[in-house]
């Protein structure tokens, strides 16, 4: 065991941590089976799995079906020859089509998420947000952060709003810099999403997403002259209370109710979307 372990680590030096594909190797094998226990059980989709740091735990566990996406020729030359027996596709996650490789029912994600391509992964787990009750892994300590926020503070923002109104937000713990290879610049947090009761919003869920990022794009703004462009200069929906606001002091449920009134203020969905 020791000298496949040695030969191995040897083959691992030659998977070098490319910069524009966002890589930091994993080395921490407590922190890689901590993020591999946050998923349980069922099909499972796991987002660029490097060599394999927390596709081994993955792997172990007899209740879940794995099948890895790789973009790196390297990792995914070395991925098969030490896990033959993974799923593995090599592509792009972001142009995967999902319902190709999960016709019907539900799948997991989960991964050591590329920080330069993070926040696009989570928008595209809320296009499957109804197939996907699991998503978690670990992203950098900040982006996690802005997901997890409440209402009132600095981080809130559209990713918190947007992933808040489906999923129930954990953020279970900080990983430091030390234990990766290359190490980053910033600290990571492993984070887990978990679908909520909320099947649909009460609401045009299309002008939700429209209003959500018009009000965070100009967040210093009061909400009557960030959204005032939705809804035409002078219309009297902007003389409502909800418009003195600032987008970070709304809730979900308040970010609900304005996009109520904006679709009931006589504009078109021509002129809103």
């Amino acid at each position: 065991m020791q000298q496949v372990h040695a030969k191995k680590q040897s083959c691992e030096n030659t998977v070098r941590a490319k910069k524009f594909l966002g890589q930091h190797f994993l080395t921490d094998l407590n922190v890689a089976r901590q993020i591999a226990e946050t998923v349980t059980s069922g099909r499972t989709l796991e987002i660029g799995p490097g060599m394999g740091v927390l596709t081994q735990f993955l792997l172990q566990n007899k209740n879940i079906d794995l099948t890895a996406i790789e973009l790196d020729r390297e990792s995914v030359a070395y991925l098969k020859e030490w896990y033959p027996e993974l799923n593995l596709i090599e592509g792009d996650f972001l142009k995967l089509d999902l319902n190709t490789l999960y016709p019907e029912g539900e799948f997991n994600v989960i991964g050591n998420y590329p920080y330069n391509i993070s926040s696009q992964i989570f928008f595209r787990v809320l296009d499957y947000k109804d197939r996907i009750p699991v998503c978690s892994g670990m992203i950098q300590k900040e982006v996690a952060e802005r997901i997890a926020s409440k209402p009132g503070n600095k981080a809130y923002g559209i990713l918190s709003v947007l992933l808040q109104a489906y999923y129930d937000i954990e953020y279970l713990f900080t990983v430091h810099e030390h234990v990766f290879n290359p190490p980053p610049k910033v600290k990571s947090a492993v984070i887990r999403m978990t679908r909520n009761k909320r099947r649909q919003l009460d609401c045009d869920e299309v002008l939700f997403k429209t209003v959500v990022k018009t009000a965070f794009n100009q967040r210093r703004k009061q909400m009557r002259n960030s959204l005032q462009q939705l809804v035409g200069k002078g219309n009297p929906v902007l003389e409502e209370n909800i418009f003195t606001k600032r987008p970070e002091q709304l809730s979900v449920d308040e970010f609900v109710q304005l996009t109520n009134l904006i679709e009931k203020s006589h504009v078109g969905n021509q002129n809103i979307l």
